[in-house]
């Protein structure tokens, strides 16, 4: 008599309920991502999913929660035929290999793997590429979006909040939108900065800053400038530049012909900073015997630089981990309220300053 085989059925959802010693229905809201589950229960049916080798049916799932498992990380606002931005190339188009947007992403994929979501990358750079992030949020092809906005004049996050749809951005909106945000405290970090530069003494101080249309730049000019008044500094001369390396070279090239004084510089983001003391250095000053240079961001490009950088320490990890909480928490919530987050800047003194 020949031996049949017969392929074990595969779990479900009552094997998974069975195993954890719960209901059927509490098994279905721990695997749904529902939070109003007892954190006790909710650990034994994700041990009972992982013994059992539960997989959920995922086109089932949608049908009842009408929801993706999946989320759009957005990077939006670069003008393909218009000025270079931070997240910018040459060619106008967004640089995935900037530091900042790596980080960035990195923190948001690692809260999104946490708790079993999907991303989606979309590049937003014009009116056609903000269409398509509009149809997939109305088409339902995904849940919501994580924005990271390139440019104060960007139109996608009132297109978002005037759409109804759910959506966090990394830094508080150019105007005011009910729209949920995490950011940084800019110009207390600019005033930790302004404090390091003239304990050591430095006397002729400038600033670099970012582009004046996106707020953060603004925002850190301003703790800057208001610290170096309360130092007695009452101007501070000032060249903007747009977050690139380059520009931070013809900035600090352009302060040193129009205050050839120069004794501190502070950069509103690390490229420049970078690109001030490589500027400095061509001009025969010593960084940071001669100019000391701080920056803000602290990159990696930053500690590893010689020497290397000190800067303020912006959580760009932790910030994009929040954002993508905050969303998530916000879908699974019946009850949608916008809310914010603004974590604390810190100082990284390093051999630059």
């Amino acid at each position: 008599m020949s031996e049949q085989r017969v392929a074990a059925r595969a779990p479900t959802l009552e094997d998974v309920a069975r195993a954890a010693g719960v209901s059927r229905a509490t098994a279905s809201r721990v695997v749904n991502g529902e939070r109003n589950v007892a954190p006790d229960l909710r650990e034994r049916v994700r041990a009972a999913v992982a013994a059992t080798g539960y997989v959920p049916n995922l086109a089932a799932r949608s049908l009842v929660t009408r929801r993706t498992g999946s989320v759009a990380i957005v990077v939006s606002g670069a003008d393909p035929h218009g000025p270079e931005g931070d997240l910018a190339d040459a060619t106008g188009t967004l640089d995935v290999a900037d530091p900042f947007f790596g980080r960035v992403v990195g923190g948001m994929l690692r809260a999104l793997r946490a708790r079993d979501v999907d991303p989606v990358l979309m590049l937003a750079e014009s009116d056609a590429d903000r269409a398509r992030v509009l149809s997939a949020l109305r088409q339902g092809n995904v849940d919501g979006a994580l924005l990271v906005s390139t440019h104060g004049d960007d139109p996608l996050p009132r297109l978002l909040v005037e759409g109804g749809f759910p959506a966090v951005t990394f830094a508080r909106p150019p105007d005011p939108l009910p729209l949920s945000f995490v950011d940084v405290a800019h110009r207390d970090g600019a005033r930790l900065a302004a404090d390091h530069l003239v304990g050591r003494g430095c006397r002729d101080v400038a600033a670099i800053s970012g582009p004046l249309d996106v707020r953060a730049a603004v925002e850190r000019l301003a703790g800057f400038q208001d610290a170096m008044a309360r130092h007695g500094q009452a101007f501070v001369p000032t060249v903007a530049g747009d977050f690139t390396y380059h520009s931070g070279v013809a900035a600090t090239e352009r302060l040193l012909a129009e205050e050839p004084r120069l004794d501190g510089v502070f950069a509103s983001n690390d490229l420049m900073a970078l690109g001030a003391v490589d500027a400095l250095h061509r001009a025969g000053r010593r960084v940071p015997e001669d100019v000391a240079v701080v920056g803000f961001d602290d990159s990696a490009v930053g500690a590893f630089a010689r020497p290397a950088l000190t800067t303020v320490r912006q959580p760009i990890e932790q910030m994009a981990g929040e954002m993508a909480r905050i969303l998530l928490d916000e879908l699974a919530s019946t009850d949608r309220r916008v809310s914010s987050v603004i974590f604390e800047p810190t100082l990284r003194v390093r051999d630059s300053a």
